[in-house]
């Protein structure tokens, strides 16, 4: 009975150890994806500002395709 009780234990630890590495991937994780929203959201301003300084044409984004 204790050789059982000392495998679930280490078994236990072993799953707590993991749930802490993937607590830590995801930790990480959550931090780059707000660092690329955020880089995303300069790009979009960035490129916004850029089609309006173009000299009052209609953005590309807002044109119809030429088919229409």
């Amino acid at each position: 009975m204790t050789d059982r009780i000392t495998a679930l234990e280490e078994q236990i630890a072993h799953l707590a150890r993991t749930v802490e590495d993937l607590s830590d991937v995801v930790a990480g994780q959550s931090r780059e994806l707000a660092t690329m929203g955020r880089r995303l959201q300069l790009l979009l301003e960035r490129e916004a500002e850029r089609e309006a300084a173009g000299g009052g044409a209609i953005p590309l984004a807002d044109q119809r395709p030429p088919h229409w």
